[in-house]
């Protein structure tokens, strides 16, 4: 996106002495999620117009690899020979090219070894105990029309757990040599594949700089192979798998329980103001919520030098940790609507919601990542005290309904927001690890040679070090192989650890909303029309310097959808488009807007007998949602629960049209704490 500048280079070229790889790698990623929900309630009708109900819900999501390799894996294959290489980042798609050495033929699948290879196996489950008591009192006074109140109970567990086995092979899987590691792989392995094609419609695929063809191959084939011939799963240089597969231990245990407590009480009144009929809603709840975060995270002892920029680290025994926060909130709102002319609605709303953390910024622990780099590595933390975000909320509307299941509206709102999620990165060295590739034998080494080129320095070092060093083979070009590991006279290794933090930045949000509804007489046939503009006070600088801090608001975009509906005779369908406008994604160094996008979603029931719906749904993206990599720093965050995405093919359904306002009671139970409110943190609006 060029009408935006960017720091950072839009064109890089490098050389390099013999032994640079030309990667072809292959990964698969497969995962089953499951969501299991149960639920019921109890209504009792109590004298004295009073109405209890107890409901009680108990629900699963549980997600986990579906084969014995894991949930996200990768083998690597190379040719080594690269002379030179040019990234281009001036259109929307990076483009890569290379030369190789006289000689080397880059399309010689004989000459493909198999490299380093990981397998990671992902575990998530979330199991969510709900209990809420809700009562409702009908007055039927000359102000007072009811009254809601009720509690609200909800014991929510998050358990994330991770291991990984990996081996830091990067030079060749055969100790032998890339050579004999390429002889072990039949060459009907790999399939030469086209490249442009795939990123048909993207600018820069129709670059001549970009690679006409590149290798792949099958995972499990490879896998299978180098199981069997390199023992790559039962006997890994870093992790340890279960018996017979490539599913790694977890060595991260990552356990979160939330408990919430609510109660709230709500006032609901109808009036007339200057003879025109008026409705009043006020009310308040209460929110506790108990944090308890206990992490099991490995603990590095030690780092090895594994190829010309890789680096490992190696663990000792894992540790425990619990981490406690705690917070609540009052949330008021209240609601006013007067009818000034008939089937005309004016609203006026003030209220204050508040939106959780994402659960992966609550785990606690300190997490190294297991492959630093010869400048550093990173690292992340989470934060159990963090507080949701809180905004107070203003809206306004006008309605006007003038047919039967028709009206046009126009609202606007305005939010003021504060606890903001940011996320701060302090660099500093963690449990006394060295980095091999800087200390007293990476300056002899460099001192001996005349040359900072990492192959020949790591030749070097593992060729006069070999107390601390072990060769595990030779490359094709005569330099030795192996790892080099850290002394403690090595300069420590430095770590950009990252930690999520509530902000005391606040920003606003304001905006404007235009919505028609349409039926077309008797025919069943209508149409619904939304549009919405958004505004934000804290936008991202590109212009800026990368290193200083910007508090800035991420997914901000206007938005509109346009649907055709038929209901009649029992049946019911539905075709929307949706459209978002482009949005800042976060980043900063490295800042990632969304480009626009349509989506088309089409859905249809048939009402087999009364309450019991048949429904199917489809959804087909009209326009390509790129990422275009051109920032943010602080995100409004969306949350997901254990309840299940789809709804039964078979059950009951609701009309998401709007009523007269003749035809609109005031809600029981609904407004503050409503039905299904157990699953949400926002204040409702009244009807």
């Amino acid at each position: 996106m060029d009408r935006w500048p960017a720091a950072g280079p839009v064109f890089y070229s490098e050389n390099f002495a013999p032994g640079k790889d030309l990667s072809y790698s292959s990964s698969l990623t497969a995962n089953k999620s499951e969501n299991k929900s149960l639920g019921g309630n109890l209504t009792w009708e109590a004298p004295g117009n009073v109405t209890m109900s107890l409901d009680a819900h108990h629900s699963t999501a549980v997600s986990k690899p579906t084969n014995d390799y894991g949930s996200s894996t990768s083998i690597g294959g190379a040719i080594f020979g690269v002379q030179s290489q040019t990234i281009n980042f001036e259109k929307d798609l990076p483009v890569i090219s290379y030369q190789m050495y006289p000689g080397i033929d880059p399309l010689n699948a004989s000459l493909i070894t198999p490299t380093g290879n990981a397998f990671r196996n992902a575990y998530f489950k979330n199991e969510i105990n709900q209990l809420q008591l809700k009562g409702h009192y009908d007055h039927d006074g000359d102000f007072l029309s009811s009254i809601d109140w009720g509690f609200s109970y909800v014991d929510n567990k998050v358990r994330s757990a991770y291991g990984f086995i990996q081996n830091e092979t990067w030079g060749g899987v055969d100790p032998r040599g890339a050579s004999f590691g390429a002889a072990a792989v039949p060459d009907d392995f790999f399939n030469l594949t086209s490249l442009p094609d795939k990123f048909k419609g993207v600018a820069g695929s129709n670059d001549p700089a970009l690679p006409p063809s590149i290798y792949t191959f099958n995972f499990e084939q490879m896998a299978e192979l180098l199981r069997s011939q390199y023992a790559i799963c039962s006997a890994p240089q870093t992790g340890v798998a279960a018996e017979g597969t490539c599913l790694a231990n977890y060595t991260n245990d990552r356990r979160i329980r939330e408990r919430t407590i609510s109660p709230y009480i709500q006032f609901n009144g109808k009036f007339d103001m200057f003879s025109m009929p008026a409705h009043l809603i006020g009310g308040v709840r209460y929110d506790e919520t108990q944090v308890n975060s206990s992490a099991l995270v490995p603990i590095p002892n030690g780092t090895r030098w594994t190829g010309a920029n890789e680096f490992a680290l190696t663990y000792g025994a894992n540790s425990f940790t619990s981490l406690k926060g705690r917070y609540h909130n009052w949330l008021p709102a209240v609601d006013f609507d007067i009818e000034p002319l008939r089937n005309v609605k004016l609203r006026a709303s003030y209220s204050h919601t508040i939106t959780r953390a994402d659960y992966g910024s609550l785990q606690g622990g300190l997490n190294i990542d297991s492959n630093p780099r010869i400048g550093g590595g990173t690292g992340s933390q989470g934060n159990p005290n963090l507080v949701p975000f809180k905004s107070k909320n203003i809206d306004l509307s006008a309605e006007w309904y003038y047919g039967a299941e028709s009206y046009i509206s126009v609202g606007y709102f305005n939010k003021d927001v504060k606890n903001f999620i940011g996320t701060t990165q302090v660099n500093t060295s963690a449990f006394n690890l060295r980095n091999p590739g800087s200390g007293p034998r990476y300056r002899q080494a460099v001192a001996a040679l005349g040359t900072t080129d990492n192959l020949q320095v790591r030749d070097y070092i593992l060729r006069n070090f070999p107390a601390s060093s072990q060769v595990t083979g030779t490359s094709d070009s005569g330099l030795l192989n192996g790892n080099i590991f850290g002394l403690p006279e090595d300069d420590l290794f430095n770590f950009q650890l990252s930690q999520p933090f509530n902000s005391d930045q606040t920003a606003n949000i304001d905006g404007w909303e235009f919505a028609l509804q349409h039926r077309l007489w008797n025919t069943g046939l209508g149409v619904i029309l939304n549009y919405t503009i958004v505004n934000g006070d804290a936008k991202y600088d590109n212009t800026l310097d990368p290193n200083i801090g910007q508090f800035a608001l991420t997914g901000l975009s206007d938005s509109a959808n346009a649907v055709a509906y038929y209901d009649k005779n029992g049946i019911q369908a539905r075709v929307a488009y949706n459209w978002r406008g482009e949005f800042y994604a976060g980043g900063a160094f490295d800042p990632l807007y969304v480009e626009s996008y349509g989506q088309v979603d089409a859905s249809a029931s048939y009402q087999v007998t009364t309450g019991w719906p048949c429904s199917a749904r489809s959804s087909i993206s009209l326009a390509r949602a790129v990422a275009v990599t051109v920032a943010r720093t602080i995100s409004l965050p969306s949350r997901s629960r254990a309840m299940p995405a789809t709804q039964p093919a078979c059950g009951s359904t609701s009309d998401p049209r709007r009523r007269r306002p003749t035809e609109r009671p005031l809600p029981r139970g609904g407004g503050l704490f409503g039905a299904g409110a157990a699953h949400n943190d926002s204040v409702g609006h009244a009807n």
